[in-house]
């Protein structure tokens, strides 16, 4: 170890007093009054409630300074510590990894814990705020009051200190749950700024954080330890941990502020974001402009209602929608490719931190109605990845692929995006690459895919899963293929689009796996949890083939007896005493909210002509499994698909089939939503006697005139049409023809 000690009585100059942030003038509304980031900061949520703007690169957030699954966004409301202030955090993944360059103010002398809490303070939940774009938190040990809001690349802290000899670390060495330093530095440059990076690996095995840091006046001292950091396993060194320590002589109500830009690239792309997006020391300013930016994405979708925690839920489902995917790329362009060099995204922005896995369902269908040129980046950022990788993204972030989850989903973003006329992407190399990377045999189980017709169990994992997803992801390829005139790749992936029928068992009436000698596995129930299903069990993976599910229902023995089925989902209730993993939660019979497989599933009674019933429970969990409380969610948020579920069913459609332009009608939460286009259009759904008890439908109205489909499309959403649904108390005849 060795320790430096440096002392400056600089003065601060030459400080630039402009701001590149958004300054247009508000909405009408502020709908930011209207976001709790505190939801699903308890309970399975694993939310953050720290500053940022809509998928900005910065995450600026409390962590609590202790490992464990219910701090995997590094806060759990429960707790009364806090150890620091990173600048990046995962939104509700059950992944723990980032937590990147943590500052701590503190007054001497300042508590310590052995590790891994390290010094910390006190809070209160008495002494906390936070709303879309900022955070405040009083350490209680210390009575210094701390305010984070964020640009897209930049984190703002600014801290009120009392009359004290004060400190503010800067902890480059921490690292919590998955996440692992494997090297930092920190350089100081000047009596205000520092630079310096953190590598390490974790969930992303090759994670690359530079930054330049700046305070608003000059430390008395300073002080850098480092440690050698030696990998765990093999015990040889791989680099340095720092940690800095920066001392002032503060007054009573003295406020420092410090200004922090990364860069996934190189301090001087750091320094670049810094000179472009934070410039000036005024705190309320950027607060200011990161709720105008807030506020513009949030009026998007306009909801009337009376019921203040209805509108809170919908607009904090809202915010939480646009953590991720996460812009990764310097104001140049520049980024850090999967293929481990440095390019440059020309006229486009480069995004990562792509869950698709749960994603792909309704988030990014969403993103096609709020978020049309983001989407169109994200497809030019899914082509680049597959330059630099040689595969589409499965689970990608900070310019690594971590292949969390299966199935190759981007493909139905690709798809959908495409379809919709979206952006000016490449189509012949978006296509090319879907094709490509569904042909990929050593790839997760695709050649035995593609020569079963399914994944043998006794061949590869999670087999069941793998091959209802693939299944849909070439359906898509397929609809893509089709629109652009590509016959013969069209019909090759229709016939695989298909393949979900080779693992129906018509003796157990549920998708089975089946080994490489056409087999069904023995003693099969479809109620355990196995390897041979992705966080589910059969009962929630009998329903995945969204791409055909007048098949599913044929399969299955006819309408009535897929009702039949369908009502057993939601009525067979586990035994008391089994034990649940921690996925399977959210749970009505055997449907579980908390994951992503079932999601679509309430939707499916509108194929059998039992709406009535899709509205029942799509507004039971509407009201009782999305709250305005901390433990307010069911389930991991994973990057945004949790709470675009609801956004969409609280509209009263739901994308049960996300590439095919229609969507399901269930029920709406609201009185009016009003969704404004980027073609200056307007979407409206009325229900003006919507209430708690009148969930179910009694007549639908297109324009004025009755409509009968159990549907709406994307053509009617773009021309700006109104739906307009009369509501009842008890279910009402079924307005639809099949």
């Amino acid at each position: 170890m060795k320790r430096i000690y440096s002392l400056f009585a600089f003065v601060i100059v030459g400080m630039s007093a402009c701001s590149t942030q958004q300054t247009d003038k508000l909405p009408t509304n502020n709908y930011t009054q209207y976001v709790n980031p505190f939801i699903g900061t308890d309970f399975t949520g694993n939310t953050y409630p720290g500053a940022s703007v809509p998928f900005g690169m910065v995450q600026l957030s409390p962590d609590n300074g202790l490992p464990g699954w219910d701090r995997i966004s590094g806060y759990y409301y429960p707790d009364s510590t806090i150890a620091g202030f990173s600048h990046t955090h995962l939104s509700g993944t059950g992944a723990g990894d980032l937590y990147d360059i943590i500052f701590m103010p503190v007054t001497r002398p300042y508590k310590e814990a052995e590790a891994p809490l390290g010094v910390y303070s006190k809070f209160s939940h008495a002494n906390e705020q936070a709303t879309a774009g900022y955070y405040q938190v009083l350490l209680s040990d210390y009575n210094i009051n701390v305010e984070l809001t964020a640009t897209e690349r930049c984190g703002i802290q600014k801290y009120t200190f009392p009359k004290a000899d004060a400190s503010v670390f800067l902890n480059l060495s921490k690292a919590m749950n998955w996440d692992f330093t494997k090297d930092s530095h920190i350089e100081i440059v000047d009596s205000v700024t520092v630079r310096g990076y953190r590598m390490s690996e974790g969930w992303a095995k090759d994670q690359r954080i530079f930054f330049v840091s700046q305070f608003s006046k000059p430390f008395t001292a300073s002080q850098i330890d480092t440690t050698t950091i030696t990998y765990p396993k093999d015990k040889e060194i791989c680099g340095a941990g720092y940690i800095a320590r920066f001392d002032f002589n503060t007054q009573e109500g003295e406020q420092i502020l410090v200004r922090t830009a990364l860069s996934g690239v190189s301090i001087a792309g750091a320094q670049k974001n810094l000179e472009a997006e934070a410039t000036h020391w005024d705190f309320d300013k950027y607060r200011a402009d990161a709720k105008t930016t807030w506020n513009k994405e949030l009026a998007k979708i306009d909801v009337t209602t009376d019921n203040v925690n209805d509108k809170t839920n919908f607009y904090t489902a809202l915010y939480h929608s646009m953590l991720a995917p996460t812009l990764f790329c310097d104001v140049d362009g520049a980024y850090f490719g999967a293929d481990k060099k440095i390019h440059q995204a020309a006229g486009w922005n480069n995004y990562g931190t792509f869950s698709l896995w749960d994603t792909y369902r309704t988030a990014h269908p969403l993103f096609t109605y709020t978020q049309p040129e983001r989407v169109n980046d994200m497809v030019k950022s899914f082509l680049a990845h597959y330059d630099e990788h040689g595969l589409l993204p499965v689970w990608n972030f900070y310019g690594n692929e971590t292949d969390m989850m299966i199935g190759y989903h981007a493909v139905p973003v690709i798809a959908d995006a495409y379809l919709k006329g979206i952006g000016n992407f490449d189509a012949e190399r978006a296509l090319a690459a879907c094709v490509a990377t569904a042909n990929t045999d050593d790839y997760r189980g695709i050649g035995l895919y593609k020569d079963f017709g399914y994944i043998p169990y006794n061949k590869e994992a999670e087999s069941l899963s793998k091959t209802l997803e693939y299944a849909f992801d070439d359906y898509c390829i397929a609809q893509m293929a089709s629109k652009m005139g590509k016959k013969e790749i069209a019909d090759t992936f229709y016939k695989r689009s298909q393949n979900f029928r080779n693992l129906y068992n018509p003796a157990t009436s549920f998708m089975q796996p089946k080994d490489d000698k056409g087999n069904w596995i023995a003693d099969f129930n479809a109620e355990d949890y196995t390897t041979h299903i992705t966080e589910s069990n059969g009962w929630q993976y009998f329903w995945y083939a969204p791409q055909d599910i007048p098949a599913l229902v044929e399969l299955t023995g006819g309408k009535e007896r897929f009702t039949e089925k369908l009502d057993s989902m939601f009525t067979y209730v586990p035994h008391s005493d089994d034990e649940l993993p921690i996925f399977s939660t959210g749970m009505i019979g055997q449907y579980a909210h908390g994951n992503e497989p079932s999601h679509h599933v309430i939707y499916l009674y509108n194929a059998v002509d039992q709406p009535w019933k899709t509205q029942k429970y799509a507004a039971e969990v509407m009201n009782e499994l999305y709250l305005n409380t901390p433990a307010g969610l069911c389930g991991n948020e994973d990057c945004g698909q949790m709470s675009a579920w609801y956004v969409m069913s609280a509209m009263g459609f739901y994308p049960v089939n996300p590439a095919n332009l229609t969507y399901e009608i269930g029920t709406p939460l609201f009185s009016k939503s009003v969704m404004h286009l980027a073609n200056d259009k307007s979407f409206t759904v009325l229900a003006p006697n919507v209430t708690k008890e009148n969930i179910y439908i009694q007549s639908v109205m297109l324009n004025g005139k009755p409509y009968t489909k159990s549907y709406i499309t994307h053509d009617q959403i773009m021309h700006g049409d109104t739906f307009t649904f009369e509501m009842g108390n008890k279910p009402g005849k079924v307005w639809y023809k099949n």
